[in-house]
């Protein structure tokens, strides 16, 4: 099957075109390249250049490809900047989203995959989250996120596109063959911060709060392999590829890590000091967070595989010091 794969220069978008090609797939990589890079593009894929802000260059690049479907994993997804320029995310993530419905209507792509977060649901008011779990995004971020869930649903009910929204929990880890290396440009989430620091590319890093009621005080978070939601994306396609009934579903392992803890392993498998100061917590930040993934289990056949804390950190270790004389910008 040949496939649209939006965003997937990036970090996770390689690494779903990675499993695409395993899986005997062709991806056709649409990208602006802004966070992404051109050395993500493996053998057997392809590279369009273009923006999602641009609907000629968007039109222009589905028409006529006789695209079985499109996987969309285009978007700015730092929750902090989010809420001080809500409008760039509400410009790219909203907007670009609904540029690129009206291709794929356009162009009559049948089904599309959605790279969606658990950013939807805000504080947890149970654990584990389920999909059941009030949405109330407590980030601008989160609620692009689920307006672009809401546009899905009336797409699917108006102009009959299928389609299935993967809502992530905390994505993190390399590819384990080490293929994959691309580091993110500026990364915010907690263990490319633990590697930087690791490297020497920091001085320090901070830790938000240790007076959580948790086992050490500091924040407990479920982490999701990229190997693992890459394997959901091509597992999602080939649902709806058999006729699969329109679908939202949690990405996670059930399973937490603390801060501290992701610390300290860290220290122990890349014999790094990395040092860290505790500073006041952050707003909105809940003690734990916890998915439940049952659903796509039973719907999708799919469970986590490489999300056990030391294959996190040592795909990622591995994957930065290959980058150890070209830090990214």
């Amino acid at each position: 099957m040949k496939i649209w794969v939006v965003g997937g220069a990036g970090y996770i978008g390689s690494h779903v075109c990675k499993a695409l090609l395993q899986a005997g797939h062709v991806p056709v990589v649409f990208d602006n390249l802004s966070t992404g890079s051109r050395a993500n593009i493996l053998p057997g894929s392809t590279l369009q250049v273009g923006d999602i802000l641009d609907r000629d260059a968007l039109r222009a690049a589905a028409s006529g490809q006789g695209f079985d479907g499109v996987i969309h994993l285009a978007a700015l997804k730092a929750a902090g900047e989010s809420m001080t320029d809500p409008e760039t995310y509400s410009r790219v993530n909203i907007t670009g989203s609904l540029n690129l419905l009206e291709a794929v209507v356009e162009a009559k792509i049948p089904t599309l995959v959605f790279s969606s977060t658990a950013a939807v649901y805000g504080a947890p008011q149970y654990l584990p989250l389920d999909e059941a779990h009030p949405t109330r995004p407590e980030n601008y971020y989160g609620h692009t996120k689920l307006a672009i869930e809401g546009f899905l649903d009336w797409y699917g009910r108006l102009k009959g596109l299928r389609h299935v929204a993967l809502r992530y929990f905390n994505a993190a880890g390399y590819d384990p063959a080490g293929e994959l290396t691309g580091l993110e440009q500026n990364p915010a989430n907690l263990l490319p911060v633990v590697m930087e620091t690791a490297m020497g590319w920091r001085k320090g890093m901070q830790v938000f709060g240790d007076d959580y009621a948790t086992p050490d005080g500091s924040c407990v978070r479920d982490y999701i392999h990229v190997s693992d939601l890459a394997a959901a994306h091509v597992a999602a396609f080939e649902h709806l590829q058999r006729g699969g009934e329109n679908l939202t579903v949690n990405l996670g392992t059930g399973a937490g890590v603390t801060v501290l803890e992701m610390i300290r392993r860290a220290r122990e498998i890349t014999g790094r000091e990395i040092p860290y100061s505790v500073v006041a917590r952050r707003a909105g930040d809940p003690a734990t967070v916890l998915a439940s993934s049952e659903q796509a289990e039973k719907i999708l056949g799919w469970k986590a595989q490489h999300s056990d804390l030391d294959t996190l950190l040592k795909t990622t270790w591995t994957a930065y010091e290959k980058n150890a004389t070209t830090r990214p910008l």
